[in-house]
């Protein structure tokens, strides 16, 4: 692509204006929200974005899927209520900040993290689209079977603290994400009798139920979120926990860059999503960083990395959509509903025919985050005020809105009983200190990570050497041990040298 036609296309996106900000701004609304998403969102909207030209439709499409995956993390560090599925790792140490009274400043650095891993994002997917969207041919299942084991292991990071209890948390998880109609014989297990569990437990009621409503009855027992020696800290809402997380987060931009790369990697195989991304992101954040054992207690590195790898995931999705006419996740498969309604033919041959659309939508989405900056960064610190709320009025309106969001996913009654029964799970697994995350793990990459594995078992066979018949997969391997023996291979060298000293 020419420097020309890319100043073209920079001006083209940039007269759009009007149409990238109501975008951005019910982006931010709907993620915010917990149960509603870009796709569903989308749904609704596509007899406007049918009506209009296909160019400012996907203006308005991009800004809006974008923006909803920044807004899932406002509930997720404030009030632990994670707004997409692909905030749910967000929750581990944005929380714990707001607890401390430094919501703004968790804010901040969600914020940041979400805007720039999408503009490094977008600006590698422009300059590489070519390689990028053969990929996406390279990832099958064997390489993404070591993919969700990156993800997996979190359990086992997190099961160091109490290995017995973070064990039977993951497990119990694991379990759980098995019920449903096997992949195989398309036998319906441990459902029952219910039609409503035969696609599996459903994910946003679980996910809520766990994190809001547990976090609800918990916090119906204190006076207010913040803890009493932070309420102070957490009470201004002047600029001091702003800039203190903007300088932290320029400081750290190369965590924000290759967390970034990672959704955009993960974003590019087709059926993978934002959670998958984030939970790998922040597995490999916690494994490399030099203290480890500071993630799940306010580590600002957590809150980044989370943040970081569901936001690479937005330029990811699109390019085997538009590069290969395959839909990289449900939202990119509604956005292709537009395409095909407007007689645009997916493939190699559209960056030929129409290059304007096809690197146009990336360079509006990279419009779109530098957009979000001037929109996001100044609210910050009137929405941490949030947690100063007493728990008195604020446990009823998260119970209400959040029973409402586990039926307005399916619009199932059954969906606001797993909620209820899965925040008195999450309440009794706070109580007890048994890991919830470990469990919304297994429940949410369990599916998944069998799925893959069952699918590679069926093409050779039953024979398990496939998983390391691919070269790709085996580098894949080779990593993922790696990245499990270094932390253990540093810790032993630092009492080494403590001894020594």
């Amino acid at each position: 692509m020419s420097w020309d036609l890319l100043g073209h296309l920079f001006v083209s996106q940039l007269s759009l204006w009007w149409i990238i900000w109501p975008g951005i701004i019910l982006g931010i609304i709907v993620g915010f929200l917990p149960g509603f998403n870009a796709e569903n969102t989308l749904i609704m909207l596509l007899p406007l974005t049918l009506a209009m030209p296909v160019h400012y439709a996907f203006a308005f499409m991009t800004s809006l899927y974008c923006a909803t995956h920044l807004g899932g993390g406002i509930p997720a560090i404030l009030v632990r209520i994670p707004g997409t599925p692909g905030a749910a790792a967000t929750t581990l140490d944005g929380y714990p900040l707001t607890q401390q009274g430094r919501g703004q400043f968790a804010l901040v650095l969600s914020f940041f993290a979400s805007v720039f891993s999408g503009l490094f994002a977008c600006i590698v997917t422009v300059a590489l689209l070519p390689y990028l969207s053969a990929m996406g041919l390279y990832l099958r299942s064997v390489e993404m079977v070591v993919v969700m084991l990156f993800g997996l292991t979190l359990i086992a990071v997190i099961a160091a603290k109490d290995v017995l209890k973070g064990l039977i948390a993951g497990l119990f998880g694991l379990m759980i994400g098995m019920i449903g109609v096997d992949h195989i014989y398309n036998t319906p297990r441990a459902t029952f009798g219910f039609l409503e569990l035969y696609d599996g437990v459903p994910l946003v009621p679980a996910l809520i139920g766990l994190f809001a409503v547990g976090e609800a009855l918990t916090m119906a027992e204190r006076k207010l979120i913040v803890k009493s020696e932070s309420r102070k800290v957490g009470g201004g809402h002047d600029w001091g926990q702003t800039i203190e997380a903007m300088h932290y987060s320029i400081k750290r931009w190369w965590h924000v860059f290759w967390t970034g790369m990672v959704g955009l990697v993960i974003g590019i195989v087709p059926g993978a999503g934002a959670s998958i991304a984030s939970f790998v992101a922040y597995q490999q954040s916690r494994m490399w960083s030099k203290h480890p054992e500071t993630y799940g207690t306010g580590e600002p590195d957590g809150v980044i990395a989370a943040e970081g790898g569901n936001n690479g995931v937005c330029s990811g999705t699109l390019v085997p959509m538009m590069a290969l006419g395959v839909p990289g996740g449900s939202t990119a498969a509604v956005m292709m509903i537009v395409l095909q309604y407007h007689g645009m033919v997916m493939g190699p041959q559209l960056f030929t025919d129409d290059p304007e659309l096809a690197y146009g939508v990336f360079v509006g989405m990279l419009l779109s985050y530098l957009f979000m900056i001037l929109t996001i960064f100044p609210l910050a610190r009137y929405m941490s005020r949030v947690v100063l709320i007493e728990t008195t009025y604020l446990v009823p309106i998260i119970i209400l809105v959040t029973v409402v969001a586990a039926f307005s996913e399916r619009q199932y009654m059954f969906d606001m009983g797993v909620a209820i029964v899965f925040g008195l799970i999450g309440y009794i697994a706070n109580k007890t200190d048994f890991h919830v995350a470990a469990i919304l793990i297994g429940v949410i990459l369990g599916p998944i990570f069998e799925n893959y594995l069952v699918r590679a078992m069926r093409l050779s066979e039953g024979d398990p050497r496939i998983l390391f018949s691919s070269t790709l997969g085996n580098i894949l391997w080779g990593f993922l041990v790696l990245s499990l023996l270094f932390p253990a291979f540093r810790a032993w060298l630092k009492k080494r040298k403590a001894a020594a000293a």
